[in-house]
């Protein structure tokens, strides 16, 4: 099946950001709203600056015009005793500036603080809830989306959604609280200066849009390709030996540089068109600030000229003029001060947004479907061959099906007999791989499937699993339709060892014991006894207790091979499926283990997929599959005689393709 491919970074679905705040809303309520009422805090102490320059402003400039300078010695005594009211009214409000400005501090120390606490509570919150939906999905996901795209979900785009709760939503916030706020004290003192602000504004915003959406387009593009470039590097490392042995290292090292170039050239422009957006915003500003001051002169100079604001319209007094424009200079530079801040969070949000929306792209994936009602007990036997459900741990289960119908429960002794009946199958509709598919397989049967790759061998086992559903026919565990059987005791039933082992980190007695997690000490190294494990295992420095780390690289092939045949046996499973299981063991590995496999099938129902037929002789019923069609079924002996298909694989004559 061809791999689909996960939303690609800067493309984020219509309603991504209300979602995300919806989501972190929800979950910590209190600590955003507090959060929100300090940053508001915050900026109404940034504002109380400029209105404290205004009052002093005001306060000496009155002084001057009124009596000279109150601080003279030789000024008179009434200028004098003003100086006194002065210092009282500038020391009351430096006061109240510097109470107000430690609450602010505090304020904004206490909504960092916040902010870092939540934002690392939500991503493991996140996380947690993307790996666990992540378990429910169905098998068809993970074969339809590139493993290494899966990865980057947890690390590039969880990391773009944390950068944007912990910096960039709280600094737009901030920073579009204060523009609004800075906008309407401007207005109250000149909407003419204010009209000037608002002008160089857009001048900033309009950059912004234009070289920040340069910026950001840069910036996804850089984001795509480093996952090509590490996705290259995990591929050349896997495959060191490989480039090695046919010294491949200058080419190799040639698809990196071409790649690694891409990504340069994009980390450059976008770095470039970033680093240009600020200097120019900054520009804007400075030339807002002349042009601000210049407009505050004419308003006084220019005879006639009435000052408007949102409560007044008229001359400005000669007293307050120069409060005006110092208060409204400082109010303008915080303006685009803020624009600038908020214009700078505009990477991250799109960023930030096309992470979460791939985030909740898997989250929005439909779990693993399971209707069945069939469950997996244990049952206690009695001497006369009747049992009965039991809550203690035996090695016997049953079946128990409950009849909406009639209300009654019946149990069937699991056996491990199954059937298949005229199966149709197809990954794609328009591909089938199996068709009219009928199998029977008694219990303590070996059933073998050989045929050429993608002749449809794995595709029986998956369902069996029901890793995926048939089109058609039917598919009967011990009497029972497996579409009424629960999953995962459907699953529990069956042991399973695949062509490709998995280990994970852990000694290796966990990794036996994966089979079966409540399983004994003693039953795991009876496992190991079986598979012909025991002796390497005992080999190594730590015995059963050794470390395994990045899928068993410490060990050989076939001894990786070995551990999960050993994780098959501990799990006691009344049905075996072995895909391939002694593919990567050499022949002398291969005796040695056959006694145990031996030991492993008996009483068992057995599947086996197998490409060396030596392997299958000894099998019940051998199926010939071609192209999702069994040709021909019978003994090792039966199929020899008849000299078809088998008989020519089995003496070499031709390879089925």
């Amino acid at each position: 099946m061809p791999p689909v491919r996960i939303r690609e970074r800067g493309r984020a679905k219509k309603g991504t950001m209300r979602r995300l705040i919806k989501e972190l809303f929800k979950r910590f309520p209190v600590q955003i709203t507090i959060s929100a009422l300090c940053i508001v805090f915050n900026i109404f102490a940034n504002l109380c600056s400029s209105l404290f320059m205004n009052f002093v402003t005001t306060i000496l400039t009155k002084a001057i015009i009124e009596g000279g300078n109150p601080m003279d010695i030789h000024a008179s005594y009434e200028a004098m005793a003003m100086g006194i009211t002065l210092k009282t009214n500038v020391t009351v409000l430096l006061i109240i500036l510097i109470s107000v400005y430690a609450v602010g501090v505090f304020a904004a120390w206490f909504w960092n603080r916040t902010m870092a606490i939540v934002t690392q509570k939500f991503m493991n919150v996140f996380r947690k809830a993307m790996f666990n939906h992540m378990q429910d999905l169905p098998i068809k996901y993970f074969d339809t989306h590139a493993h290494g795209a899966i990865m980057s979900l947890y690390t590039n785009d969880i990391d773009t959604i944390r950068q944007f709760i912990s910096q960039a939503l709280p600094t737009a916030l901030s920073a579009g609280l204060a523009i609004v706020f800075s906008l309407v004290a401007m207005l109250l003192n000149s909407v003419w200066m204010t009209l000037v602000v608002i002008f160089c504004a857009l001048m900033m915003l309009l950059n912004t849009f234009v070289i920040g959406g340069h910026a950001s387009k840069y910036f996804m593009k850089q984001q795509r390709q480093v996952g090509v470039v590490e996705g290259c590097i995990e591929e050349t490392t896997q495959g060191l030996k490989v480039i090695k042995v046919f010294s491949h290292e200058k080419k190799s090292a040639e698809d990196f540089d071409k790649l690694n170039n891409v990504l340069r050239g994009h980390a450059t422009r976008a770095n470039i068109a970033g680093n240009t957006m600020m200097p120019i915003n900054g520009n804007i500003g400075n030339f807002m600030y002349v042009l601000t001051a210049i407009m505050g002169v004419l308003i006084l100079v220019i005879p006639g000229f009435k000052n408007l604001t949102l409560t007044y319209y008229g001359n400005i007094e000669k007293e307050t003029f120069y409060g005006v424009i110092v208060s409204f200079l400082m109010l303008s530079r915080m303006f685009s001060n803020n624009v600038n801040n908020f214009s700078q969070q505009v990477t991250f949000v799109v960023m930030g947004m096309a992470g979460a929306s791939r985030c909740f792209d898997l989250l929005d994936e439909q779990a693993e479907k399971d209707e069945g009602y069939v469950t997996l007990v244990h049952i206690k036997k009695h001497p006369d061959g009747s049992f009965e459900e039991t809550n203690e741990k035996t090695r016997d289960f049953a079946w128990k099906h409950f009849h909406k119908a009639d209300g009654t429960t019946t149990y069937t002794e699991l056996k491990g007999d199954i059937v298949l009946t005229d199966v149709d199958f197809a990954y794609t509709p328009d591909k089938p791989v199996l068709h009219d598919v009928s199998i029977y397989a008694h219990p303590g049967q070996q059933i073998a499937f050989v045929g050429a790759t993608g002749a449809g061998k794995t595709t029986i086992t998956n369902l069996l699993n029901r890793f995926y559903d048939i089109a058609d026919g039917k598919i009967r565990y011990d009497g029972i339709n497996i579409n009424k059987i629960k999953k995962a005791d459907l699953r529990r039933s069956l042991g399973i060892v695949l062509q490709d082992t998995n280990l994970f980190t852990g000694t290796v007695m966990e990794n036996i014991r994966y089979g079966r997690l409540d399983a004994t000490d003693e039953e795991v190294y009876e496992a190991a006894k079986i598979a012909n494990a025991y002796d390497f295992i005992t080999r190594l420095p730590d015995g059963f207790n050794t470390m395994l780390n990045g899928d068993g690289s410490n060990l050989s092939q076939g001894q990786r091979q070995l551990l999960s045949i050993a994780r098959a046996a501990v799990s006691d499973a009344p049905v075996m499926i072995l895909d391939e299981a002694t593919s990567s063991i050499d022949t002398r590995t291969e005796k040695l283990v056959q006694e145990g496999m031996d030991k492993l099938m008996k009483g068992r129902t057995v599947f086996v997929i197998a490409h060396r037929l030596s392997t299958v002789q000894n099998s019940d019923a051998i199926m010939v599959l071609d192209h999702g069609h069994i040709i021909e079924r019978g003994s090792h002996a039966e199929l020899i005689a008849q000299k078809g298909v088998y008989y020519q694989l089995y003496t070499g004559a031709f390879e089925l393709e």
